[in-house]
């Protein structure tokens, strides 16, 4: 019987990354990560997987990002027992960030709770809370690089350093025995070339099958070195000094910030800026520099960390109290915090207090989802909602785009090709329509012997010999792929929302006021 490959996330969408391999009466995972973007395409999170818990015999995770990792403890708390394949620094990483995810799921519920209680709706339970996330940790296995290991019976796995991330890795695996085994590489997150912090991307060539991501797919970035992206971050600071006021960076607590805090520190250590308070505003972001700490001896630059970290610059805020402070300051300085697609997390707050003075300056230094405040922010709203609150887009509104952990267009074209020979398919995964669209169009004509194929969620494939053949799944979360990677009706209601603000706030008097809440109401009777 040929093993069998499902989609059951980052299909068409760039978060919630899970594959799942049946193969000769066993089944495991790679990855297991939370759907993150959308108030819509987050709902995915606290549904039924689409499969058994108590069934999946093994998970192999490709690193600690929550869109990779973050609904393992839900997958332990609804009944599975196996081992969890990881790096030893995918797991010293997990080990803080998944406790903190339960936290988030049980703040955001106790959030939702209160408010439907004053409109009479029920208590929202969280996916999983901070325990179920530490209870789901004895489950870890570590697993050395390029070392092979027997995931199931007839099944097994060799990690290769992505470059992604601490820990980061490509899976490579051998399903079946002797000449008719089935070769397949799974990219994981592939981390661009000079990527600070970490070494290129390694991997084999010669697979049947490659599932690549595809983040970037239509991104061409401009060819750029260490000094030359920290030249272009030293610009925008400076900008940011002048106008005076707070610069806020969105950052991903784990790695992005790191290395924003590396790239300033070297900044001021060099005299290229003056020196002014850097502020991690991210309990997380301080116990995942711990965990990089700890490995710096593994991490080009690692030694530029440590020295940041005992800097009298850089100070982290632990307690909520210490965070509320930080809207009190006067003067300039910098203010890096999660999350850094701006959709939970304290920067939501730090935005809140900042935003609507021209003074401030919000860098993003990271990829923004469809649907995300980070990407409405971006796309250039006049004003947002945040905590309900309408709130006006008066500050600087900047993006470098050289701090992404993913390789490019062009870099991931160059990491298909050092695959091949590759027999048959090639599955494009982790990415939104364009830039899937983008990495199809860059395949064409680079002698790949099968399809390039580009799943939707819940789609299953026979890998055979000859190429993937599609197999028939019905009632598997039927009709959700429209919730993945774009806005979703709360979107267009926020919109809506702070559209109505504005013309109410714009009319000549109580009269003209009086026109647009009885047209209004005229076109909710009409619906």
């Amino acid at each position: 019987m040929n093993p069998e490959l499902h989609f059951h996330g980052a299909a068409h969408g760039v978060t919630g990354s899970c594959f799942l391999i049946k193969l000769a009466g066993k089944q495991f995972l790679v990855d297991c990560g939370l759907f993150q973007g959308s108030n819509s395409e987050r709902e995915l999170n606290a549904q039924d997987f689409p499969f058994t818990p108590s069934t999946i015999d093994a998970v192999i995770l490709t690193h600690a990002h929550i869109d990779h990792s973050g609904l393992l403890p839900k997958l332990v708390k609804d009944g599975f027992t196996g081992p969890i394949y990881a790096t030893k620094a995918t797991i010293d990483l997990c080990s803080v960030m998944l406790p903190d995810s339960g936290y988030i799921q049980e703040a955001e519920a106790d959030r939702r709770s209160r408010r439907g209680k004053r409109s009479g709706r029920s208590d929202v339970v969280p996916i999983y809370t901070a325990a179920d996330a530490t209870v789901c940790l004895v489950q870890f296995r570590p697993i050395a690089y390029e070392e092979w290991l027997e995931v199931v019976l007839g099944a097994r796995a060799r990690f290769w350093n992505a470059g992604h991330m601490l820990g980061s890795a490509s899976i490579e695996l051998e399903l079946g025995a002797g000449q008719g085994n089935i070769r397949i590489l799974f990219s994981g997150d592939i981390g661009p070339a000079g990527k600070l912090l970490q070494p290129d991307p390694l991997a084999p060539s010669g697979f049947d099958y490659v599932v690549c991501e595809s983040t970037y797919g239509a991104k061409d970035r401009p060819e750029t070195t260490l000094q030359g992206r920290r030249e272009i971050l030293c610009a925008e600071v400076l900008d940011a000094v002048r106008r005076g006021g707070a610069l806020l960076i969105p950052s991903f607590a784990v790695e992005r910030a790191q290395e924003v805090l590396v790239d300033l520190f070297w900044l001021i250590e060099q005299s290229r800026l003056p020196a002014f308070p850097i502020y991690i505003d991210s309990p997380l972001a301080s116990r995942a520099t711990g965990v990089f700490k700890r490995h710096a001896d593994e991490m080009d630059e690692g030694a530029t960390l440590v020295r940041a970290l005992t800097s009298t610059n850089v100070k982290f805020t632990q307690s909520v109290e210490e965070s509320i402070a930080l809207d009190g300051i006067t003067g300039f300085h910098t203010v890096i915090a999660a999350s850094g697609m701006c959709d939970a997390g304290r920067i939501r707050h730090r935005l809140k207090s900042w935003l609507w003075r021209p003074e401030a300056t919000v860098l993003f230094v990271g990829f923004q989802a469809a649907g995300t405040l980070g990407r409405v922010i971006l796309d250039g709203a006049p004003s947002v909602r945040i905590h309900g609150e309408a709130i006006a887009v008066k500050a600087a509104i900047r993006s470098i785009d050289l701090y992404s952990g993913h390789a490019d267009g062009p870099e991931l074209l160059e990491w298909i090709k050092r695959r091949r020979p590759v027999a048959q398919d090639v599955f494009l995964v982790h990415g939104e329509d364009v830039g899937i669209d983008g990495m199809k169009a860059r395949l064409v004509g680079i002698g790949l012997k099968g399809e390039v194929v580009a799943p939707h969620l819940d789609d299953a494939f026979a890998l055979t010999k000859s190429g993937a053949v599609e197999i028939a799944v019905s009632g598997i979360r039927s009709g959700q792929q429209a919730k993945i990677g774009r806005r979703d009706a709360d979107n267009d209601l926020s919109e809506l929302l702070l559209d109505i603000g504005d013309a109410i706030d714009a009319a000549a008097d109580d009269r003209s006021r009086g026109v647009i809440v009885r047209r209004l109401r005229q076109a909710l009777s009409e619906k």
